[in-house]
């Protein structure tokens, strides 16, 4: 039985690993990282500070600034629109950033 758990328990790791770096690979696809970065300010805030400040109650209104862009929050400099982002994309980035906490 402690066998069966212990893979079980390995299993979930690779796949939540697997997660982690798909919607990673995908924040780099989209040019997020250029902006930002996982655990410190670049232009914009790091995506740790982001996830200190929301909850997954904010995922509607996060997801749409990501496709449309911000400003004001972070300080003067605005979040430009990235309409290559589809809706899709724009929940599954921001899951991602949520659960970096």
């Amino acid at each position: 039985m402690k066998v069966i758990y212990a893979c079980l328990l390995a299993a979930a790791g690779v796949m939540s690993t697997g997660a982690v770096q798909a919607d990673e690979a995908l924040a780099k696809s989209k040019n997020c990282l250029s902006c930002h970065a996982v655990d410190k300010k670049v232009v914009g805030p790091s995506y740790k500070d982001v996830a200190k400040k929301y909850t997954a109650k904010d995922e509607p209104m996060l997801a749409k600034k990501v496709i449309e862009g911000g400003k004001g929050v972070w300080g003067p400099v605005p979040m430009p629109p990235n309409p290559s982002v589809k809706p899709d994309e724009a929940t599954k980035l921001v899951k991602w950033i949520l659960s970096l906490k």
